[in-house]
């Protein structure tokens, strides 16, 4: 959400902005605010000369009545109540108009970094690095559910008899590859000096509204029915919820989480042929990586965040690239996002398995989280990234590492959490 004096200062920049997002029905919103908050700032200053004039007449009431002028003393009690009766009214539609003001600000994007790319959608970003050597072996490799079964790893349909599609059952090796990547993920992060977390699953509608769009909101969660909770779709919601009404101090900065959740999306819509399998799923697990810290500073967190995941993938051996989201990509909180995609030998193209990003004072702003500062308080900026997100992960783990005779190989890095095994091998 916007400073509202920014937008009342820069109402063109902020309409450009929208543009710059293609979303230009929401253009009307910027002059409605301005408007609105005209309105609101009228009132304002009516309410405070009302009060300063009724304080200054009601001191008259005690000498008239010292006098004996009980009249004249009246008629000025009538003048005092009808001074209250139209800051009463004033006040009401106060309230109306700042719940409007919001209702608009909290749907106008945030302002976008200048360096995002201009585009419609996640078709016109921008590739900005390779990272490893994208290899296409001499030998077919099957779909990933295919090399799951082959390790007696998965078991789709019973999934589907217990929970509907978008669910699975992962067993044996996979399950424990699985449980090995995100333990590994985590230590890794503790490595290069993160706090582990491991955070509420459910949050309150507040913190919702707070943390993501609604747009985002309709899109992903999950509302459980009777209570004022929904099952988060990522730790950053809870993780960044814990800072919700807390003024932190400067020298505690920068505070850097690395968490791990369970995740829950509705993932609406249809998503094509790639989407079969547990490319997206309604539930699974992530280690996440949150910052939040001043905001002269959050440019460079944003770099090492995203390299954070490079160099956990590059250690699996797994090649990647980074891509810059461009305007038309960005959800509305965020200023700048990039997605990390790995490598898949079967299609013969990369895929998305994290996104990193920076939301400036965005969702600071809509919790209150603020920073005590030698000058005073100001807004604080938070940063998101992926670390990983089996199973998509696991697909490219698989993929990557698979041998022509159909077993996997352990990177050195991970047989410590794989009961030191250098290579699965595939018991069908």
């Amino acid at each position: 959400m916007l400073d509202i004096k920014f937008v009342r200062e820069n109402p063109e920049a902020v309409k450009q902005n929208i543009r710059n997002k293609f979303q230009d029905s929401k253009l009307p919103l910027v002059d409605e605010v301005i408007a609105l908050d005209k309105e609101n700032r009228e009132i304002k200053q009516e309410v405070e000369a009302l009060r300063a004039e009724k304080n200054k007449i009601s001191k008259e009431i005690g000498k008239l009545m010292g006098q004996g002028k009980k009249d004249e003393a009246e008629e000025v009690k009538k003048k005092v109540s009808s001074f209250g009766e139209r800051i009463d009214e004033l006040s009401a539609r106060e309230k109306e108009v700042e719940e409007e003001i919001k209702k608009r600000m909290m749907v106008i994007p945030q302002m976008i970094d200048p360096s995002v790319p201009i585009g419609k959608d996640d078709s016109e970003n921008v590739e900005i690095e390779k990272f490893g050597d994208p290899v296409v072996p001499d030998f077919e490799i099957p779909y990933h559910t295919e090399i799951m079964e082959s390790f007696s790893g998965i078991d789709l349909d019973s999934a589907r008899r217990v929970a509907g599609n978008g669910f699975y059952y992962l067993m044996g090796d996979i399950a424990r590859l699985h449980s090995a990547v995100i333990t590994y993920a985590r230590d890794f992060m503790i490595d290069r000096g993160f706090t582990y977390c491991v955070p509420p699953f459910m949050i309150r509608s507040d913190v919702v509204t707070g943390v993501m769009s609604f747009a985002e909101m309709e899109a992903m969660m999950y509302k459980i029915e009777g209570e004022d909770l929904y099952l988060i779709g990522t730790s950053e919601h809870s993780m960044i919820g814990k800072f919700i009404d807390q003024i932190v101090p400067e020298e505690q900065l920068p505070l850097t989480y690395t968490s791990y959740s369970p995740c829950f999306r509705k993932e609406k819509g249809a998503h094509g042929l790639e989407e079969r399998g547990v490319y997206r799923i309604h539930q699974f697990e992530k280690q996440e990586m949150i910052v939040v810290c001043r905001p002269e500073e959050s440019k460079i967190w944003y770099d090492k965040l995203w390299k954070n995941t490079v160099d956990l993938f590059r250690s699996l051996d797994i090649p990647v690239r980074t891509l810059e989201c461009c305007s038309g990509d960005l959800a509305d909180l965020k200023v700048k996002s990039c997605d990390v995609e790995a490598w898949s030998p079967r299609q013969k193209k990369y895929f998305e398995v994290g996104s990193c990003s920076n939301l400036g004072d965005a969702q600071a702003r809509r919790l209150k989280i603020r920073i005590q500062g030698e000058n005073g308080k100001y807004l604080a900026h938070t940063l998101n990234n992926t670390v990983v997100a089996p199973p998509r992960m696991l697909i490219a783990f698989l993929e990557n590492n698979l041998n022509a005779d159909g077993s996997v190989n352990i990177p050195a890095v991970l047989r410590p959490y794989m009961g030191g095994k250098e290579k699965l091998v595939p018991s069908k």
